[in-house]
C-alpha cells in the first residue's frame, strides 16, 4: 500500500513502509541492461510499484501547476515557460537522472537568478543560458562533482532540511493570510483529511483525496475562493523545439555565462542535497554523478523547448516519496500528468482551490522539519559549534530565500570550527637521549597544516644546553607548505642557537612535500 504523508524526520533514515515501498525498488544502475536482464531492470526501475507511483505522480502534478506559474511570475516570464520546464525536466530527468522518485522542474532558487537576465535581455537569452547551464552540469557530472557531497556535514544537512520546511510553510502564507474565512476553513479541512484518512485507509494518497474533495465540495457549495487559474493562464499546446533567438557570438556568451554558471551550481547543489535527503528517508543510495549529468541533459533539452532552467524540487519530491512514489515511473508520470492535465482537463485544474494545495504543502513542511533537532535535551547534548552551524544555515536561507547560500555559509562555518579544533591537535613532547645527554629528541604528533602550525614554533626549547635536536615526525603528517615553513623556522632557530637540528620519521607524502619546499619558504636573514 502506498505510504502517506506523515510527520517523519527526513534524517532518521527510516525505511518507507508498505509492500510497494521496499528499498529494493530503487535501483540506480547506470549501465544499459543486457537483453536477458531487461524485465528485471524494468521491474526494479519502472514497473515494481505502478499503482502507488501513478497516484503519487498525479498528486505531484496537481501541486506542480501553481508553483511553476509562481516561479514564472518571479522570473518575469510567461507562465508557460515554467510549466514547460516542469514538464520537460521531470520527464527527461526520470530517464537520465540518478535518483528515482525525485521530482525536478522549475524552482524558486533558479527563478531568482534569472530575473535581471530576462529584464535586461529578454526571454531568448534565458533559453540560451539554460542550455549553457545544462552543458556545465553535464561536464561537472562527468568530472565527479557528486563525490563532493561527502564534504557537507550532517549539521548543515539538518539546517538545510529545517530551512526548507520553513520556506515551504512561509510560501503558503500569502495564499490564506488575510483571505476569506472560507479559505481558512478549506485549509483546516484539507489538513484534517490528510492527517486523518491514513488512519482509516491507505488505498488512495490522502493529499489526492483532499484536493478532489475540496475541489468538488467547494464547487458544489458555490464557495468563491482563489483557484489555480487565478495564478495565471495555462498553455494550450505542447512545447515545440526551437533554437534560442539570440546572436551566436562572444558578446552573447559573455552575457549568459555568469548566469549559466550560477544556475548550474545552484541547480546541482539543490539537486544533490535533495537526492541525499531522499536517500536518507528511503534508506537507499543514488548515483550523484549520474544525477548531475541527468540534470544537465534535462536543462539542455528544456532550453530548446522554451523552458527555464530547473533542478530538483524539494517540496514536490517530499510529496512524491511520502505519497508512495518510489521508482522512475512516479517522476515520469508527474511530468506527463502535468502536461496532459493542462491540455485535456485544463479547466478542472484551473478550478482547484489554492487552499487544497496549501493544506498539502503545510503537512509537507511539518513532516520535513527535523523536530528532534530543536528539542532542549538534544540541544544540551550537542556541541555548541554544531548547533551554531545548523542555526546559521537556517538563518541565511530564511533571510535570503536561497538554499544554496545557506548551505555554503553552513559549510564555511563548519570548516572554521573544524580548523579551530584540529589546530590544537598537534603536540610536542621531548626526552633526552639516554645514551647521549647532549641530544634531545622532540616527538611531534598530529596533523601539521596552516591552522595547527601557528604555535609550533613556541613548543621547542631553543636555549636548552644541548648540542643536537632530533625532531621525530613518525606520528605526524605534513599537509601543506605552512607546515614546511614552520619546521624550517624551528630548524633555523636551533641553528641560530648553535644547536644542530635533524628531522626524521617523515612518511612518503610528508617527505616528498618537505624535500620539494624546504629552504624556499623562510627568509635567510
Amino acid at each position: 500500500m502506498p505510504q502517506t504523508i506523515e510527520s517523519l524526520s527526513p534524517l532518521r533514515c527510516a525505511p518507507a513502509r508498505g509492500a510497494h515501498t521496499e528499498s529494493r525498488l530503487l535501483n540506480t544502475s547506470v549501465s544499459v541492461p543486457a537483453p536477458r536482464a531487461v524485465v528485471p531492470y524494468l521491474r526494479r526501475n519502472w514497473l515494481g510499484n505502478v499503482r502507488a507511483d501513478l497516484l503519487a505522480g498525479l498528486v505531484v502534478a496537481l501541486a506542480l501547476v501553481p508553483e511553476a506559474i509562481s516561479f514564472s511570475i518571479i522570473a518575469g516570464v510567461d507562465p508557460k515557460v515554467g510549466l514547460y520546464a516542469s514538464f520537460s525536466i521531470a520527464v527527461i530527468a526520470a530517464i537520465t537522472g540518478g535518483r528515482p522518485a525525485m521530482i525536478s522542474g522549475a524552482t524558486g532558487a533558479m527563478a531568482l537568478v534569472i530575473i535581471s537576465l530576462v529584464k535586461d535581455h529578454g526571454v531568448a537569452y534565458l533559453f540560451a543560458a539554460t542550455i549553457l547551464a545544462g552543458v556545465i552540469q553535464v561536464t561537472l557530472g562527468a568530472l565527479g562533482v557528486g563525490r563532493l557531497m561527502r564534504f557537507i556535514p550532517r549539521t548543515v544537512m539538518i539546517g538545510f532540511v529545517n530551512a526548507l520546511a520553513i520556506l515551504i510553510f512561509m510560501a503558503q502564507l500569502d495564499h490564506f493570510i488575510g483571505k476569506a474565512l472560507a479559505v481558512y476553513a478549506m485549509v483546516a479541512i484539507g489538513i484534517a483529511i490528510i492527517v486523518g484518512l491514513p488512519k482509516l485507509t491507505n488505498a488512495i494518497p490522502a493529499p489526492l483525496v483532499a484536493i478532489v474533495a475540496l475541489g468538488f465540495g467547494g464547487a458544489a457549495l458555490g464557495v468563491v475562493v482563489p483557484t489555480v487559474g487565478d495564478m495565471g493562464a495555462l498553455p494550450g499546446s505542447l512545447p515545440g523545439f526551437a533554437l534560442p533567438d539570440v546572436p551566436f557570438n562572444l558578446d552573447m556568451l559573455s552575457i549568459i555565462a555568469p548566469y549559466a554558471f550560477t544556475l548550474a551550481l545552484i541547480g546541482l547543489l539543490e539537486s544533490l542535497l535533495t537526492a541525499q535527503l531522499i536517500d536518507d528517508i528511503t534508506d537507499t543510495r543514488s548515483d550523484k554523478d549520474r544525477e548531475s549529468r541527468g540534470q544537465g541533459i534535462a536543462n539542455i533539452a528544456t532550453g530548446f523547448l522554451g523552458g527555464m532552467a530547473g533542478c530538483a524540487m524539494i517540496g514536490q519530491s517530499m510529496i512524491n516519496v511520502k505519497s508512495g512514489g518510489r521508482t522512475r515511473l512516479s517522476t515520469l508520470s508527474a511530468g506527463v500528468f502535468l502536461m496532459a492535465g493542462i491540455l485535456v482537463a485544463g479547466d478542472l485544474i484551473a478550478a482547484i482551490p489554492m487552499a487544497a494545495l496549501v493544506a498539502v504543502m503545510i503537512i509537507v513542511a511539518v513532516g520535513t522539519f527535523d523536530w528532534n533537532s530543536i528539542k532542549i535535551r538534544q540541544l544540551r547534548r550537542s556541541p555548541r559549534s554544531e548547533t551554531s552551524v545548523m542555526v546559521v544555515t537556517v538563518a541565511i536561507v530564511v533571510i535570503t530565500h536561497n538554499l544554496a547560500f545557506g548551505v555554503a555559509g553552513g559549510v564555511l562555518l563548519a570548516a572554521v570550527f573544524f580548523a579551530r579544533r584540529v589546530a590544537h591537535v598537534a603536540d610536542v613532547t621531548s626526552v633526552l637521549d639516554p645514551d647521549d645527554g647532549r641530544i634531545r629528541i622532540y616527538h611531534v604528533t598530529g596533523e601539521l597544516f596552516f591552522a595547527s602550525t601557528n604555535e609550533l614554533l613556541h613548543l621547542f626549547d631553543y636555549t636548552d644546553p644541548i648540542g643536537r635536536a632530533v625532531i621525530d615526525l613518525t606520528d605526524a603528517h605534513i599537509w601543506d607548505t605552512s607546515a614546511v615553513a614552520a619546521l624550517d623556522a624551528v630548524v633555523a632557530k636551533f641553528h641560530a642557537h648553535h644547536i644542530d637540528a635533524e628531522i626524521i620519521g617523515l612518511n612518503v607524502h610528508s617527505a616528498e612535500l618537505h624535500s620539494k619546499m624546504t629552504g624556499h619558504l623562510v627568509s635567510s636573514h
